[in-house]
């Protein structure tokens, strides 16, 4: 179901993502249980998150808007896909967008920057998270297509 049939069958039970995030992925239409990250300009605890099985998951990174530093880049987007993850939201920049392009993954994000993260050790990971008007809980179920994302308690298809 697209999220624009989500959004008209069961209104009062979503959320809709507020915020001008563009598509970087070869796949545009993604959904899956929700797995989250906070960090500001570092991608330590994204890079445990996708080096671990995703089962279908999509993580949701929480990169504070910032578009200064890329918290996602081809090579942990593709390690992301052979570990099984949906996509990723990323509230900030990503790199490498001509390389995540070809992947089977879904990746949304404000913007593209070519600066990698340094690596610090800092971040959380499965904690609430909020932005673009929504909050966001590890375990909440995400769909995204080419016209928002949408985000429930449950799986609504």
């Amino acid at each position: 179901m697209n999220t624009c049939d989500l959004c008209d069958l069961h209104d009062a039970q979503v959320r809709v993502l507020d915020l001008p995030l563009r598509d970087y992925g070869g796949r545009l239409a993604f959904n899956g249980l929700v797995s989250t990250v906070r960090a500001f300009e570092d991608n330590s605890r994204v890079r445990e998150a996708v080096a671990e099985s995703g089962q279908g998951r999509v993580l949701v990174i929480d990169g504070n808007g910032s578009t200064r530093r890329a918290l996602l880049g081809d090579l942990l987007a593709a390690q992301a896909v052979e570990n099984g993850w949906a996509g990723v939201v990323v509230f900030g920049a990503i790199r490498d967008s001509g390389a995540i392009g070809a992947l089977d993954f879904g990746v949304k994000a404000l913007a593209t920057c070519p600066r990698k993260t340094d690596k610090r050790g800092l971040g959380e990971r499965d904690v609430e998270v909020g932005f673009g008007g929504v909050t966001i809980r590890p375990g909440d179920w995400l769909c995204a297509d080419e016209d928002g994302v949408v985000i429930a308690d449950t799986d609504l298809r």
